[in-house]
């Protein structure tokens, strides 16, 4: 009896001692309390997923190792990426006078500049991106950096990692960046036949046995290409034949995502975004250098493209994608039109769509029909009957998958990146958009947009509240989770 007694203070001891944990380490008021009752509800195990899932002394412990590297590269970078910024928008066109207040904001949080002289070309799936890619990989003069979140033993893998083995062999410098999560299809063959051909490759935050779980929680989501400090690739679209929609297979589902290629000066961020990362996970440490940032006289302007890069992650003060994307929703007069494959909102995020339909901003959302997460899905549907209300217009993607995770702003501001509307990319993972201030670009996505809007189905107020209880009781028990989604 007096061991049982023991226990059970021990126990009160270490719960007292995790609830302050989780109270003093957890900023966001809701992930707080829904850690708390997880600790006290579900004993043992809850501590242990928060202690797996939760704590933020590794954000802290990455934070302190890329930030030795961003101030190095910082120093060296801010005054000339200020004062072109500040030059570019005093001449940028009214589009780019209109969203001011967007500009300002990315470039004083991200230290992003807003750049001119940018070609900028819409891709629609794999069948759009990836010949493209290999075209530009060929024509590779200088170097190549690559870094992805899902890089896949497949067809179109193989055709890069060759096409890169190839470029080193003429010299070039070929540097390689792999999730160890979403890549580990490559970590034993592939990874090994790239070294062996010469590319300089690391896996970014390495899983290992210990705290397996929590290194798990804090992924590279980035998609980025780098060629010759001139030419980018960002966007949804991973390495993967799944996202090749001709490849012959009757079992394969229609994949629809969205990504850009960049020739121009906007390259330099992600370039910056690139070497960060790289001198963070590498052993190796890279210094800034003509080559990797080409000087704006080197570019040729064959069009006059505003884009701006914005980054964040575990790493970073602010949630800058979430600022911006919260600035640029508030800017909207006429529509925001949002394609995202998961949707888990902030309440900031919530509240800005909410209040732009109230405004009688035309406000639509896309997203997939069914999710490849029952418990995502569930959680997103928890927020349906609210935006509904409010006049918000929500069409389910019927024809297969869609993993773009695009904006449209009034016809004027189109974004296009690797961070999805939910808390995840927001406060967990590190991701990268970019947003382009031109109404040609804008119009493109806004078409496709349109476009997938006739392979939906439009969820209707009356039915969706007329649904059974059942299914509302499971998607609101399945809301308790998002903070941890």
């Amino acid at each position: 009896m007096n061991y049982l007694l023991i226990l059970e203070i021990i126990y009160v001891v270490v719960l007292m001692l995790v609830s302050y944990r989780v109270i003093v380490d957890t900023e966001n008021t809701t992930k707080t309390l829904a850690y708390l009752l997880l600790v006290f509800f579900v004993p043992i195990i809850g501590m242990i997923i928060y202690f797996s899932f939760g704590v933020n002394y590794r954000i802290r412990k990455m934070y302190d190792k890329k930030l030795m590297t961003n101030e190095n590269l910082q120093s060296d970078l801010e005054k000339r990426l200020i004062s072109y910024s500040k030059e570019v928008l005093s001449e940028g066109d009214e589009t780019v006078q209109d969203n001011k207040k967007l500009v300002n904001l990315v470039l004083k949080e991200n230290l992003s500049p807003l750049t001119d002289n940018n070609q900028v070309t819409l891709l629609l799936n794999g069948e759009d991106k990836f010949p493209e890619v290999l075209k530009c990989l060929a024509e590779a003069k200088d170097h190549i950096h690559i870094e992805y979140y899902i890089f896949e033993d497949d067809n179109i893998g193989t055709q890069i990692i060759n096409l890169l083995i190839e470029k080193v062999a003429q010299g070039l410098e070929v540097r390689f960046i792999y999730d160890d999560f979403g890549s580990r299809s490559i970590r034993k063959k592939q990874v090994k036949i790239l070294k062996d051909g010469g590319v300089k490759v690391f896996p970014f935050y390495k899983i290992k046995l210990i705290a397996f779980a929590n290194r798990i929680n804090y992924r590279n989501h980035r998609k980025i290409i780098v060629i010759d400090g001139h030419t980018s690739f960002v966007g949804g679209i991973n390495v993967s034949d799944r996202y090749i929609n001709t490849e012959p297979n009757k079992n394969k589902v229609y994949w629809r995502d969205t990504h850009l290629k960049i020739v121009g000066p906007a390259t330099w961020y992600l370039q910056y975004l690139f070497l960060c990362d790289w001198n963070f996970c590498a052993q190796d440490q890279i210094s800034i250098n003509n080559k990797f940032f080409p000087k704006i006289e080197t570019f040729e302007a064959k069009e006059d493209k505003h884009v701006q890069i914005t980054a964040s992650g575990p790493d970073s003060d602010v949630p800058t994608i979430k600022f911006a994307l919260l600035q640029a929703i508030n800017l909207a007069e006429k529509e925001v039109l949002i394609t995202t494959p998961y949707f888990i909102p902030s309440k900031s995020i919530m509240d800005a769509i909410l209040i732009s339909a109230k405004s009688s901003v035309k406000v639509k959302l896309i997203v997939p029909d069914k999710s490849d997460s029952k418990l995502v899905n569930a959680a997103a549907c928890s927020y349906y009957e609210a935006l509904l209300k409010s006049g918000v217009e929500i069409y389910r993607y019927k024809k297969g998958f869609v993993h773009a995770k695009t904006v449209v702003i009034d016809n004027e501001i189109a974004i296009v990146g690797t961070a999805n509307m939910d808390v995840r990319s927001f406060d967990l993972n590190f991701e990268v958009n970019a947003i382009v201030y031109d109404d040609e670009i804008a119009h493109q996505l806004r078409t496709a947009f349109y476009n997938d809007l006739e392979d939906t189905l439009k969820i209707d107020l009356e039915a969706w509240q007329n649904r059974s209880l059942f299914y509302k009781f499971l998607d609101k028990f399945a809301r308790l989770f998002s903070p941890m989604l």
